[in-house]
């Protein structure tokens, strides 16, 4: 007989699964086709972003103190209408359920980290940005992963990274703790990718656009280049308060602690800037000289300056009396195309002058030392200036031209209490670890260890010398009395010292005319200071047209791996 049970089963299965049938066609009927409900959603989350709450007090706050919101910064920074947000939706959503499976987002507090992709100048860049107004930037307004997220992308895409600081930038906040339950290892999980960005030649420019604190701090310092806005900026590994407690420092604010006159005067910041917009326009300006990464060439532009363009102006500008000064920035921007110095760090490690600058429209590093501070003689803080800037010029494919007017290192008691000689001795040891094409120009003088090591870091090296050049392992000031000493002593018994050491100090001058170096090929070539752009310029267009081509082949083989960080 047939089992009528089985039957009864089969017809309960047909008549539920008709009825869940019946019951997805119902809740399909109200939602839309086109998913307009989700991308309603999506709209409203975005407008509720772009539009600052004004009667919040971070807002408030933030307007009295002269900042600029997080996308006003975005609209100052890059081209009008190309950034395009990453991460737009991540933040906190309060929902308000309308339907069975519709709901609506009727408050949305955007994560305080606004990333994304625009343009400067017509050059694609990532871009992430503070907004102090959520949480002053801490964590547990942020969103780890994104942060993380964009570090990898610029690694991905070898596309230029730019990072406005303005609060902790994701740094940790005690609130974590009490919003998880436990506390946590501070691992800064994202630093391993900006060093490989770093060292990679992938452009990573920092602003300080109000306070930078701890990690903020860190990742702006990191960058390969660093501006602080002189209104709003301000850096440090804690505020006031955690110092207080910590140090018992009070009345501390926050220009005090780690305003620009603290960090652009100690190399922890490179530049100062007036305000925000100056800001972006130092910004933009080296982003100019750098490639996306260091797989590629400098950017090459068209210049309208003639490339033999002759200053006779340069013949007269080194004194005939040694221990007379000269305007070394009056050299650089008669030698490089008009209009194109950019100078990195100017308020620190001022025996030093280093920047950015173009020959003949190519991008070039320019080093020069300064002989109005401590005659020129380098000392450790103009050591370390230098130092991270032939790193640059190494991980940007950019040649380095150099001015070289160099006494020597700094000396004295405080030369020996400030490490000179170790940052010295770091400086010669990046002279020797780069690879950045060098040409020198010695306009003067040349001398002891420092003097060495700048000019005799390339083989062949590329230099040429002015008629005003000296050189030697000692200046004749104090030379003449180390190598005479005994000679001189005698002299001054019979009251004949200062005779005697005019004559000496006749003879070595007389023996010391450049042209009897270029006589024993000491020199390779003496050249009219008035010719100094075209001989800086040809080499420039050598070093683009023959060189570049090589030195990036070197670098995707893996036989060239500079180093920043």
């Amino acid at each position: 007989m047939p089992d009528d049970s089985n039957d009864n089963d089969t017809k309960d299965t047909r008549q539920s699964s008709s009825s869940a049938s019946q019951r997805l066609r119902q809740v399909a009927s109200h939602l839309p086709a086109d998913y307009s409900d989700v991308l309603a959603q999506i709209d409203t989350l975005r407008a509720i972003a772009a539009t600052p709450d004004t009667s919040r007090r971070g807002y408030i706050r933030q307007k009295q103190a002269g900042k600029l919101w997080v996308r006003e910064r975005l609209e100052a920074l890059l081209d009008p209408g190309s950034f395009q947000e990453i991460g737009s939706l991540s933040g906190t959503v309060t929902w308000e359920q309308t339907g069975p499976m519709r709901e609506k987002p009727v408050a949305f507090v955007p994560s305080n980290n606004v990333q994304g992709m625009g343009r400067l100048r017509g050059r694609r860049v990532l871009l992430t940005a503070d907004d102090f107004t959520l949480r002053s930037g801490h964590a547990d307004g942020a969103s780890h992963e994104k942060t993380i997220y964009l570090e990898k992308l610029a690694l991905a895409l070898k596309l230029p990274m730019v990072k406005l600081v303005d609060g902790s930038s994701g740094g940790g906040s005690v609130t974590l703790i009490r919003t998880a339950g436990w506390s946590y290892l501070p691992y800064v999980s994202m630093y391993k990718y900006v060093v490989e960005q770093l060292n990679q030649g992938i452009p990573n420019l920092g602003a300080v656009v109000g306070p930078a604190i701890g990690l903020g701090a860190a990742r702006v310092v990191s960058c390969h280049f660093s501006v602080m806005a002189a209104d709003v900026g301000s850096l440090f590994n804690a505020g006031p308060e955690v110092v207080k407690g910590a140090t018992f420092e009070e009345g501390l604010d926050f220009q005090t602690l780690g305003g620009p006159m603290v960090h652009c005067t100690n190399g922890t910041i490179d530049n100062i800037a007036a305000n925000e917009a100056e800001c972006y326009k130092q910004l933009r300006t080296v982003l100019s000289f750098l490639p996306n990464s260091g797989r590629e060439a400098p950017p090459v532009i068209k210049s309208e300056d003639p490339e033999d363009r002759e200053d006779e102006a340069l013949r007269r500008i080194i004194p005939r009396r040694q221990t007379r000064m000269y305007n070394p920035w009056t050299i650089i921007t008669s030698v490089v195309d008009r209009g194109s110095w950019f100078e990195i760090g100017p308020l620190w490690g001022r025996t030093a002058i280093g920047g950015l600058a173009r020959l003949g429209g190519h991008p070039v590093g320019v080093i020069s030392l300064n002989c109005e501070v401590n005659g020129g003689a380098l000392d450790a803080a103009g050591s370390q200036k230098l130092t991270r800037l032939l790193k640059l010029c190494d991980v940007m494919n950019l040649p380095v031209l150099q001015f070289i007017d160099v006494p020597g290192y700094a000396i004295g008691t405080v030369a020996e209490r400030t490490a000179t000689m170790r940052w010295g001795v770091e400086l010669g040891k990046t002279y020797f670890t780069t690879t950045t094409p060098l040409f020198n120009v010695i306009v003067r003088r040349a001398y002891g260890v420092a003097g060495g090591l700048m000019l005799g870091a390339r083989d062949p090296v590329m230099q040429v010398a002015w008629p005003s050049g000296q050189w030697g392992s000692l200046p004749l000031e104090g030379g003449i009395e180390v190598a005479h000493r005994q000679e001189l002593r005698e002299a001054e018994q019979s009251g004949n010292k200062a005779a005697r050491y005019r004559e000496l100090e006749e003879e070595y001058r007389r023996l010391m005319n450049p042209v009897r170096t270029a006589n024993a090929f000491g020199v390779e070539e003496i050249i009219d200071p008035k010719d100094t752009r075209r001989v800086c310029c040809a080499w420039a267009r050598h070093v683009y047209a023959v060189l570049m081509a090589e030195r990036l082949a070197e670098r995707a083989a893996g036989r060239i791996r500079p180093v920043f960080a």
